[in-house]
C-alpha cells in the first residue's frame, strides 16, 4: 500500500517563488487585495509587476463591498431606541461622554425636577467653560465624540474658543480615527466647501466614504449627490437607497426621483420606502413625543 503527499494549496504558497509555509517562516497576505500570499517583502516586490493590475481591481472590489454595506444607526444608551437623525433631538453629555435622546432627558427632568444627566446623574455644566473643560477631560480618556464636539467649537468659534479651522480639521480627523463617523463627515465638509482648507473634492469624497462606512447617513447622502453629478448613476442610487433605508427622507426623495426617471425599479423603490418608514417609526416613543410637544431643545450648556 503506498501513500502520497498532497501538493500544497495555491492559497498556501508564495505567489512569487512557490514556497509553501513548511519552507519559510510564515506567509503573509497582500495587504491590499488579500488574495495572494508572499514569503517575504522581496518576493512581494518582485511579483508586483505581474500582480499590480489584478491587485488594484480586487482591492477596489473589497473597498466597494465595505462602502456599500448597510450599517445600523447608533442607539440611545438608556432607552436603546435608535437615535434621531436631527441633532436637536439628542444631546452629547460632557459629564459622561454619552449621546442621549431628548426623551430620556425629558423623563429625567420630569421625575427629578432638575437637569441631571440621565446616564450618570451628574448635574449639567453651568457655563461654557465648564462644558469645555469636561469635554477636554473626555478627550484625555480617548472619547471619540468629545474630539468631534471640541472640533465643532473651533470650526465656528463657539463656547469661548477661537475660530481655528486648522485645529478643527486636526480634531475632526482624530475623532474619525477613534470611531466617530461625524468627525470624518465634518472633515469632508471642510474640504467640500474649502472652509479653512484648500477645496479638494477628492479628499471630501474620501472622508465622506469613511464616514458612510461607519454609519453616517448625511455623508452617505452627500456621496450619492457627488456620484450623480459625476454621471455614476448606479453608484449614486446605491448611496441614496442606503441612506433612505436608514430613515433619511432627503435620500428617499432622490430614490423616488430615480424611480420616476426609470433609474430605480418599482420593487426597489417600494422596498426602500417601506424600510425608510420602518426606520422612522422605530425611533418613536411616548417620552420622545412628550419632549417634542414640550418644545424641549438641547440646551447650549450640557
Amino acid at each position: 500500500m503506498s501513500s502520497s503527499v498532497s501538493a500544497p494549496s495555491i492559497d498556501n504558497i508564495c505567489a512569487n517563488c512557490g514556497k509553501g509555509e513548511e519552507n519559510c517562516s510564515k506567509l503573509q497576505k497582500c495587504g491590499a487585495c488579500l488574495s495572494v500570499k508572499y514569503c517575504s517583502r522581496e518576493c512581494q516586490a518582485a511579483h508586483r509587476p505581474l500582480h499590480k493590475k489584478e491587485c488594484k481591481k480586487r482591492a477596489a472590489e473589497l473597498y466597494d463591498e465595505k462602502l456599500f454595506t448597510e450599517v445600523e444607526r447608533e442607539e440611545c444608551p438608556l432607552c436603546m431606541l435608535t437615535l434621531p437623525l436631527e441633532g436637536l433631538k439628542t444631546s452629547f453629555k460632557s459629564c459622561c461622554g454619552k449621546r442621549i435622546c431628548n426623551g430620556c432627558i425629558y423623563t429625567m427632568h420630569m421625575s427629578e425636577g432638575k437637569y441631571l444627566c440621565p446616564f450618570c446623574r451628574e448635574p449639567n455644566a453651568t457655563s461654557a467653560n465648564e462644558h469645555i473643560e469636561r469635554t477636554k477631560k473626555l478627550m484625555d480618556k480617548g472619547n471619540a465624540e468629545a474630539f468631534n464636539m471640541i472640533a465643532m467649537e473651533y470650526d465656528v468659534g463657539g463656547m469661548g474658543l477661537p475660530q481655528d479651522y486648522q485645529k478643527a480639521s486636526e480634531l475632526y480627523l482624530k475623532a474619525g480615527e477613534l470611531g466617530c463617523a461625524p468627525g470624518y463627515f465634518n472633515l469632508g465638509c471642510l474640504y467640500d466647501n474649502g472652509k479653512g482648507v484648500e477645496m479638494d473634492q477628492n479628499k471630501a469624497k474620501y472622508y465622506f466614504e469613511l464616514a458612510a462606512m461607519s454609519g453616517d447617513v448625511y455623508a452617505r447622502h452627500n456621496l450619492g449627490a457627488m456620484e450623480f453629478r459625476a454621471g455614476k448613476i448606479n453608484r449614486a442610487m446605491k448611496h441614496f437607497t442606503l441612506a433612505a433605508r436608514s430613515g433619511y427622507n432627503g435620500s428617499l426623495k432622490q430614490v423616488r426621483n430615480g424611480f420616476m426617471m426609470g433609474l430605480v425599479t418599482k420593487d426597489e423603490y417600494e422596498n426602500t420606502l417601506r424600510t425608510c418608514h420602518k426606520s422612522n417609526n422605530g425611533i418613536k416613543s411616548d417620552s420622545r413625543d412628550k419632549a417634542d410637544a414640550s418644545g424641549m431643545s438641547v440646551k447650549s450648556i450640557q
